[in-house]
């Protein structure tokens, strides 16, 4: 059997924050529908975190989720992260739009974002469960109504995608531990 590394694989990126320190988590998965991880993958950086700015949120989670998928981006087919990957319909990049571009768009990104950005028409929404609320899918390098079937696909009953929320799960949990 081919070791994970080199297996193509659906990544999941989350990142949680405290006053003292980030994490970043990535969980791999080689389906759409799979129920559990293939991969787990974690990282804490002590110190700080960059300050949060509206509408450049980017520059506090773009270095941290760079760095969790630098030694293993070859093995992944398509990113899905916690946010928005375009701002605006003319393709203002958010955080998906510039991790796109750090990977020198090789490999498709794909949003979910819980809340809706203001003002937002471009982003397609997506009832997952029972939930009455919608998530706001947008994508790069991969066609959005396909990035939405996709999200509809991944394993759970509940709004949040199962493997999107153990990213989330993963990443404070590493951030709840001490150093």
């Amino acid at each position: 059997m081919m070791p994970m590394s080199r297996v193509r694989a659906i990544a999941c990126l989350d990142a949680a924050y405290s006053s003292t320190a980030a994490a970043a988590a990535c969980v791999m998965i080689k389906r759409w529908d799979a129920k559990g991880a293939g991969r787990i993958e974690v990282r804490r950086f002590d110190g700080p975190p960059e300050n949060y700015e509206p509408g450049a949120f980017y520059k506090r989670e773009l270095p941290l989720l760079m760095s969790i998928i630098s030694e293993f981006e070859d093995a992944i087919e398509v990113i899905v992260i916690d946010g928005y990957v375009w701002l605006g319909a003319n393709n203002q990049p958010g955080l998906g739009g510039h991790l796109f571009s750090g990977l020198e768009r090789r490999i498709p990104v794909i949003g979910i974002a819980k809340t809706r950005y203001r003002n937002d028409t471009w982003s397609t929404p997506v009832l997952r469960g029972e939930s009455r609320r919608p998530l706001f899918v947008t994508s790069a390098g991969i066609h959005k109504e396909t990035a939405a079937e996709c999200i509809c696909l991944m394993h759970g009953d509940s709004r949040i995608p199962t493997i999107l929320a153990l990213a989330d799960r993963t990443a404070r949990e590493e951030l709840g531990r001490r150093k």
